[in-house]
């Protein structure tokens, strides 16, 4: 089974984020800031890693650009997940080491293309 850290202070979205990444049949770890995030990376490097910007201690970009540093950091795919929409900031993030871009709000049909999209997931 495939797993995916999703990364959000916010509890009440990480539980929706897990909640479709288990219908997805991914097994779920959550991190409430880019700091934890990158200590259980570094415990367990996972598969995936939906990502939000704007947390306290270290946010989005400044952990994606700590991970791909990390000897295996460049193995995980990297979706981000935030209001954070205009071009500026998607351009950043790609250039950061992101593989994908999605907006808030989201549902399970946006989550499953992005990750088809990046081969995390078969096509069905």
């Amino acid at each position: 089974m495939k797993t995916c850290l999703v990364v959000d202070d916010s509890r009440v979205i990480r539980k929706v984020a897990r909640r479709i990444l288990e219908e997805l049949e991914f097994a779920c770890v959550e991190a409430g800031d880019g700091a934890e995030a990158l200590e259980k990376c570094r415990e367990n490097m996972p598969d995936a890693i939906l990502l939000d910007w704007n947390m306290p201690i270290m946010n989005g970009l400044d952990f994606v650009k700590a991970l791909r540093r990390e000897d295996t950091g460049d193995r995980p795919i990297v979706v981000f997940c935030t209001t954070e929409n205009d071009m500026a900031h998607i351009t950043e993030a790609l250039r950061a080491g992101a593989d994908e871009y999605v907006m808030k709000p989201f549902d399970g049909d946006i989550i499953a293309s992005k990750f088809q999209q990046t081969g995390l997931l078969r096509a069905s």
